[in-house]
């Protein structure tokens, strides 16, 4: 039986104590409201089926949010990072002063119409309707925030919410081929930078299919020259991997290790200025450099990621299979691979001919 005794305050509180259970404690105003919670809940425990909700009812979702970016996010990939930082302060902004066990799928559905809508957006900002691959982000972020609560901080909550909601529909792949001449006048563009990493960095990524980060975080013991590939430890979806070098990627990286200007305080293939802390040097950045040189170049609605959609889409127009190119690029499942691999149907025309001469030639009857 539970333990109600009147506080100081004025209000009842419960206690049950029952073997092979946590202590169980309640505190409301009203007493009849705390004998039905001790019934209730000497029911579950009876029954096998008691979680301690009192950790979700006292923690807020911004509480959780910090320590999430504090345990979670700095195990992840730095361009995960980086989006988890500047996404979760909106999340706080909305969703920081309930607990978590009063953040509902109802609650969850409203913030993604919302911020579809364009009604949430971050402080000072008026940036409109939002896309669904932002929304999608954003409640994926949610999403692993409370599975982690539940798996391994044991706030007892019964379920995620986020789990049980429709998600944004995804917007369609994104199919931007590089034309030839833009091709020539791009590269013209960034040979013609100041620093030439520009230059190797794009080389590279066109050639290989490699994310920036994988590019800017490739260090000089990664390259094994002779055998002309390049090992990456640590990629987006934490699978090491290596990475064939062609004969353009070979000769970038080759030069870029071989530069007499190379400082020899870093490992960093593509390296940036030392750090005012530490004075360790971190990847090269290029961003802004990249922007002037597409626009020097005239290309237009090109992103740096459409050179690994690129890529890929040029191994397959070479007649590789699909599951190499999957392997190539660091992808688990061959779906994923195909966004890069854009096969025309008169890319396919020669093949379906030889399959129906060949049918045809054994003699195979309809049926």
């Amino acid at each position: 039986m539970a333990t109600i005794v009147r506080t100081e305050s004025g209000k009842w509180k419960a206690v049950i104590r029952m073997k092979g259970w946590p202590t169980a404690t309640m505190t409301m105003r009203v007493k009849r409201d705390v004998e039905d919670w001790a019934r209730k809940t000497e029911d579950e425990m009876v029954r096998g089926i008691y979680i301690q909700r009192a950790p979700a009812e006292r923690t807020t979702v911004r509480e959780a949010l910090d320590r999430y970016l504090k345990e979670v996010t700095p195990t992840k990939a730095p361009s995960s990072q980086r989006g988890e930082k500047r996404r979760i302060p909106l999340l706080a902004q909305y969703f920081g002063s309930y607990s978590l066990a009063a953040v509902t799928p109802e609650l969850v559905s409203k913030y993604r119409d919302q911020r579809l809508a364009g009604a949430i957006n971050p402080r000072g900002s008026r940036d409109g309707e939002r896309s669904a691959s932002t929304v999608r982000n954003e409640l994926a972020i949610l999403s692993n925030l409370f599975s982690v609560a539940i798996r391994e901080w044991r706030m007892g909550l019964v379920y995620n919410p986020c789990t049980i909601i429709r998600k944004p529909k995804a917007a369609p792949s994104r199919f931007r081929r590089l034309k030839a001449d833009e091709e020539k006048r791009l590269l013209r563009e960034v040979d013609a930078h100041s620093n030439p990493m520009l230059g190797w960095v794009v080389r590279v990524a066109l050639e290989t299919g490699m994310r920036s980060s994988e590019i800017t975080s490739l260090r000089q013991s990664q390259v094994n020259l002779p055998k002309r590939v390049a090992i990456l430890h640590r990629t987006k979806n934490d699978e090491p991997r290596e990475v064939p070098l062609s004969d353009m990627a070979l000769g970038a990286l080759r030069e870029a290790m071989d530069h007499p200007a190379r400082p020899m305080d870093t490992d960093l293939i593509f390296f940036g200025e030392p750090g005012r802390k530490e004075g360790k040097r971190s990847p090269y950045v290029f961003e802004k450099m990249w922007a002037q040189a597409k626009e020097r170049a005239g290309v237009e609605d090109f992103r740096f990621h459409d050179l690994r959609h690129e890529a890929g889409s040029r191994l397959a127009e070479g007649g590789m299979d699909a599951r190499k190119i999957a392997a190539i690029l660091g992808h688990k499942d061959i779906k994923m691979a195909m966004v890069y691999v854009n096969l025309y149907g008169r890319d396919l025309v020669d093949e379906v001919n030889v399959a129906l001469q060949r049918r045809k030639a054994r003699g195979v009857l309809p049926r």
